[in-house]
């Protein structure tokens, strides 16, 4: 049944799960939907602006997602300053986080584990520069960042941009080690207790994708971490409920696992722009590819072919080329050899990508024509077929 977000927002509010999973594709709308979830449980308020709505929201929900990545930014000015610094949007969580919950040295540590131990993150003191036209401006404690990578000689650090992967990483261990502390003082099950009352209405963690660029041990380590982290949640005491989404199949499988009793969902995005939430019923973990075919062999059955179903046959295809060791996922539709010795474009191949590539799967193509529907059944066959014939390549394990 299709939903708008906040609909979908109301139903995971609706349920009484200390953890609840999703599974989505990018794009799907994963933080748009942590964003309807926030509003929802801390609406905004009128006549407070952005920063002071902040602090309100954390006392009800803390999120994680792509907005929290933007407030990290690269300042890239070589040529004034040849020490590259991460700087940190002027905000009130990460002020919180670091300067009122000194909490940087479990960020430290916890970005290490999950990069390297030897690269070594350093905030600033508070400290005064020249600005471009050299007046005197002053630098506030943790608005910076430099890295380094640790020596084992005398001579100082020499301070480097970090890649991608490892800036979320930093990112990530910012709002892990506040959620360590969180979860911590939450156990407490007397208010009076507790080290600071900052907490005690709490009721929600939404995390959205914390995983990116990571290769798979230590992808597997943070979600084993994080599980170990919910599971240390006591719910009879603070009632403290988790969100989790995701795009990361193996990151979902690890979960997957380790909640073994959590109910789990696939959120899909349909082509009149609302979605649809699934929970899946069966105890097995989510298979990415192997969910990916039945909902082609659904789509194939009933007729009810979409842009979007093309993407999943293309996303199979590549999968399972893969796993055959082939160059490519052309090489598994029908009649691609001849056409390659031609010099020309499997005509099947070409419907795919019709249907894949964003100018014609957003705009261009509003519905699925006849004849590309039978394409699509017809290699929805095809690959079931493969399937039923597939082998694990030699030294592998089906």
């Amino acid at each position: 049944m299709s939903k708008t977000l906040t609909e979908i927002a109301e139903q995971l509010k609706a349920r009484q799960n200390k953890v609840q999973l999703i599974y989505a594709f990018n794009g799907t709308g994963k933080t748009r939907l942590s964003r309807e979830f926030k509003q929802i449980i801390a609406p905004k308020e009128d006549g407070l602006d952005g920063a002071e709505q902040e602090p309100l929201s954390r006392h009800k929900i803390l999120y994680y997602n792509a907005f929290t990545e933007d407030l990290f930014y690269w300042d890239n000015d070589l040529y004034a300053d040849a020490e590259p610094k991460l700087k940190i949007q002027p905000n009130t969580f990460t002020d919180w986080i670091l300067q009122e919950q000194g909490q940087d040295m479990n960020v430290i540590s916890t970005f290490q584990r999950y990069a390297n131990d030897k690269l070594t993150p350093r905030f600033n003191p508070q400290y005064t520069a020249k600005d471009k036209d050299g007046k005197d401006v002053t630098v506030k404690a943790f608005s910076e960042v430099t890295f380094s990578h640790q020596g084992g000689d005398d001579e100082p650090d020499r301070k480097i941009k970090i890649s991608k992967g490892e800036e979320s990483n930093f990112i990530w261990s910012i709002f892990y080690s506040l959620l360590e502390q969180v979860i911590s003082i939450l156990n407490v099950p007397e208010d009076a207790g507790r080290e600071t009352d900052q907490f005690n209405q709490l009721k929600y963690v939404f995390i959205d994708d914390p995983v990116s660029s990571l290769d798979d041990n230590h992808l597997i380590e943070l979600a084993v971490d994080l599980a170990r982290l919910i599971k240390s949640s006591d719910f009879a005491i603070s009632g403290l409920k988790f969100i989790i989404t995701t795009h990361n199949p193996l990151f979902y499988n690890v979960l997957h696992n380790e909640f073994n009793r959590a109910p789990k969902f696939v959120l899909r995005k349909l082509d009149d722009g609302k979605h649809d939430l699934i929970e899946q019923e069966n105890d097995s973990p989510f298979s990415y590819h192997l969910h990916l075919k039945n909902e082609l062999m659904k789509a194939a059955d009933s007729g009810d072919i979409h842009k979007y179903h093309f993407n999943f046959l293309r996303n199979v295809l590549e999968k399972t080329s893969t796993f055959l060791g082939c160059e490519e996922w052309g090489e598994l539709l029908p009649g691609v050899k001849g056409n390659r010795a031609n010099g020309q474009v499997n005509p099947y191949a070409r419907v795919i990508n019709l249907y894949n590539h964003a100018k014609h799967a957003g705009h261009e193509v509003a519905e699925v024509e006849e004849d590309h529907k039978r394409v699509f059944k017809f290699l929805v066959k095809e690959i079931d077929n493969i399937y039923k014939g597939m082998r694990a390549p030699q030294g592998t394990q089906a």
